[in-house]
This record gives C-alpha cells, structure tokens and sequence, in this order.
C-alpha cells in the first residue's frame, strides 16, 4: 500500500525577512564605519589646514620684522640699491662679493655683510626659534680652473656660502644661529642665455628660516 508523505513547509528556507535584516545590519555596519572615517579625515584635513595656515603667518611675521630691521640699518639709508628683498630673501648679486670663480670676499662685500651683521643679529635675538640661512648659487659656466680651484659649481657655491657665514659670525651673528648651503647651477632666478642672465644667478641668498 502506497502512502502520501506529508509537504512540510516549515522545512524550507528561513524567511526572506531575516535575510533581509541580516543584509540591512551589514549596510548599517558599513555606513557607521564610512561615517567614522569621514568624521576622522575632516578632523585631520582641518588640522593639517591649521598647520599650514600657522606656518603662513609665522612665515610672513618673519619678513615684516626683517624688512623693518633692514629699513633702520645700512647707514641711515638702508640698502637699497645694494640688495633685493623678496620674499623674506636677502639678495646680493656674486659680482659684489666675489670675483668670477673665487670664493675670496671683495672689499665692497666685506663692508656690506658687516652691516647686514647688525639688523641679522638682532633678528635672531629676539625670534629665538628661527636660524639665518646662506645660500650660494652660480651660473651655469663650468668653473675656470677646476684643478687649481674648485672642482665644479658645487664646491663653488658652498665655499662661497662658508665665506659669508664666516663674516657675517666675524661681524657679530651667533654662529650657532647660521648656516651655509650651496646650490650650484640648479636654481636659476634668470635665463643662461646671456651675460646679464648669468650674472643675477651667481648670486648669494640670506634668509631666516626656522632652526628645525
């Protein structure tokens, strides 16, 4: 005899409904996390813009009070004419301080850093997180001479840089408060393609900077 097995319905799959609830669970999950993490790089984006802007100020504050102390020096006259100021940075052209291919200062350039010495120092006086920063720059001629001299642009503009640490110290700066750095051919404010472009690039840069 042949009997009908009873269809139990209650053996089939869970509900659709819990499916459902276990896929919304993962969706909330997911969106508590993205929430966090948008909550997270708001706060570190508006730090880092907080940093900046700080670093911005305090960048500006340094050249206002450098141009100021610059404006009383130089004998009552100040320096125009003898240097460019741009942006924070002291400029002074290399025929000024040295003849072509020697880091020996001239005596135009010896009496000019020995003024710049006094306004230099009392910046580092009173902003003590800051240092003052020399740096050399050339053309981009090979140097004359390099086996009785330097042997490149190099060598060159870091001796050169030495040379006015050493008398702006010499004339009066801390010598814990500067530092020398020679950049050679690589950052030309002028084309090569002249002799009056060469000129502006062999050039000497003072700056304050922070000590770090």
């Amino acid at each position: 005899m042949m009997f009908e097995t009873a269809h139990d319905e209650s053996a089939e799959s869970p509900p659709i409904w819990q499916a459902f609830g276990d896929l919304m669970a993962c969706l909330f999950g997911l969106f508590v996390l993205l929430f966090v993490w948008a909550i997270a790089f708001h706060v570190d984006l508006s730090r880092d813009l907080a940093v900046e802007k700080n670093a911005h100020a305090a960048e500006a504050a340094r050249r206002v009070k450098l141009e100021e102390l610059l404006k009383t020096a130089g004998g009552g006259n100040g320096f125009e004419g003898r240097i460019t100021l741009i942006d924070g940075r002291i400029g002074i052209g290399g025929a000024v301080l040295f003849r072509s291919s020697s880091a020996d200062l001239q005596p135009e350039g010896a009496g000019l850093l020995a003024e710049l010495a006094k306004p230099l120092a009392a910046y580092v006086a009173t902003h003590d997180g800051d240092a003052i920063m020399i740096s050399g720059f050339t053309d981009d001629l090979p140097v004359a001479n390099p086996a009785k001299g330097f042997k490149d642009n190099w060598a060159l503009s870091a001796e050169r840089a030495l040379t006015v640490v050493r008398a702006l110290v010499a004339a009066g700066v801390p010598s814990d408060r500067v530092f020398a750095a020679g950049f050679g051919e690589t950052h030309p404010v002028y084309s090569n393609a002249s002799d009056d472009g060469r000129a502006k690039n062999r050039r000497v840069e003072i700056a304050p900077v922070p000590r770090r």
